[in-house]
């Protein structure tokens, strides 16, 4: 669960046992855009101190405000809704209109705050019911695909271990992406056996191991909520962690390395009996492409390929195509075919229009309609031979044909299409 949301309850349990009164308010439900998503918690003290968040800071002003005006001398539950109208989405800063649903819950010793906690420490995955009515709860074991589930009168919350992050190699971009996940709320192990490298870790928050990186990955029982990066570029210990990762549950699975070495890697995989469809879980190379050259900039798009992973963005998304490789390389491993078909037209339009120069089209063709027009659908409609281009649209050309290329290249690539050496020949004429 979310450290934030972990601190709420550990606090509310100490000011419960020191005797203070406490509301625990959780978000249920949101609509539109909101700052805090369904589960997160706020504890506010009778005095208006609070821990947690479930807004931006307005709401939680409100309810500041409330608690110290009218006091906590509410016995039961509550559920209160914000955002309602436009003009209370502005007052408490709710952006596009969102609105956001919250369960009130004034806390006794006998809520099971501390029971819950020592659920968690002992780190069982755990559901809390809470009957709104009653105001009683009871805990119960939960699954990793469990989650959030309120119908008005019982709210079922499920709290337990963090995400789990296993790193293997303890070099300087294992450093930097320990720290950034450790910050994403990852219980981050880093496994590395060669003590030249595990001499000189000194990252907080992380546990180091110097065991084998399949008897690591074994004994940490990999589940739904866990991610394995391998960055050693040795395969002997690269291979032995991935092995064990792709046979198990773990959401994520990713190596570093070139385009070349992962397609040698996977060929490894499969003389180890790994079916198609565990090889085909890898992601590799790694990371999602920003342009990174230096380890924190990799390490930044490693964690932003997990993050993709782990909270579902389709590859297909605006802004969500998944590959990079430390910044070298721009291409997804599973590209789009509709972007390399559309790149293909681009490059295409790009000899066409070489080709013609400056002569002007003929009345009445395709390319006779706007500029800008024909610039807006060049990446995927055919444009006429004799179609003149600005050079602003040549580059826009270029730009989609890039892209459509680099897409159009792996797809053959990993097809290991016949067609290759005519892709080479377009390509390089020389």
């Amino acid at each position: 669960m979310d450290s934030v949301d972990l601190e709420c309850l550990k606090r509310s349990a100490e000011w419960v046992e020191a005797g203070r009164r406490v509301l625990l308010v959780t978000v249920v439900k949101t609509w539109g855009s909101s700052p805090r998503p369904p589960g997160a918690m706020l504890a506010v003290r009778d005095d208006g101190h609070v821990v947690g968040s479930v807004s931006g800071g307005c709401i939680e002003d409100d309810l500041i405000e409330r608690v110290r005006s009218e006091g906590l001398k509410a016995t039961k539950c509550e559920v209160v809704t914000y955002g309602v109208s436009a003009d209370e989405a502005r007052r408490f800063g709710l952006p596009c209109g969102g609105t956001i649903q919250l369960v009130l819950e004034p806390l006794t010793k006998e809520s099971g705050i501390l029971a819950l906690l020592r659920e968690i420490e002992d780190g069982h995955l755990v559901a809390r019911r809470l009957e709104l009515p009653t105001g009683f709860s009871t805990l119960h074991p939960a699954n990793p695909s469990d989650g959030l589930a309120f119908d008005g009168k019982t709210l079922t919350t499920v709290h337990g271990p963090r995400y789990r992050m296993l790193v293997i190699g303890a070099s300087q971009l294992s450093k930097y992406l320990a720290q950034i996940a450790v910050g994403l709320d990852y219980q981050v192990t880093v496994c590395d056996p060669r003590e030249e490298y595990t001499e000189t870790w000194d990252i907080p928050g992380v546990t180091l191991v110097r065991t084998m990186p399949d008897d690591t990955a074994r004994a940490m029982r990999l589940d739904e909520r866990c991610a394995v990066v391998a960055l050693t570029h040795d395969p002997k210990l690269d291979d032995l962690a991935l092995i064990e990762a792709l046979q198990s549950p773990a959401f994520y699975v990713g190596a570093l390395g070139s385009r070349a070495n992962n397609d040698k890697r996977r060929e490894r995989l499969v003389e180890f009996e790994l079916s198609a469809a565990e090889i085909a879980r890898l992601h590799g190379p790694i990371g999602l492409y920003i342009g990174s050259r230096t380890p924190p900039e990799i390490a930044s798009s490693i964690l932003a390929e997990i993050t993709a992973v782990k909270t579902g963005v389709p590859e297909d998304e605006p802004g969500g195509d998944r590959g990079v490789l430390g910044g070298a390389e721009r291409v997804s491993m599973r590209p789009s075919l509709s972007r390399a078909l559309r790149g293909a037209v681009a490059v295409a339009a790009l000899c066409a229009c070489a080709v013609a120069g400056a002569q002007p089209a003929a009345p009445g063709t395709p390319s006779a309609a706007p500029a800008d027009r024909r610039m807006d659908a060049a990446p995927g409609v055919r444009i006429h031979p004799d179609a003149r281009v600005t050079p602003v649209q040549r580059e826009r050309l270029q730009h989609h044909a890039d892209l459509g290329i680099d897409a159009l290249r792996r797809y053959l690539e990993i097809t290991r299409g016949i067609y290759n050496w005519r892709l080479k020949d377009v390509l390089d004429p020389s």
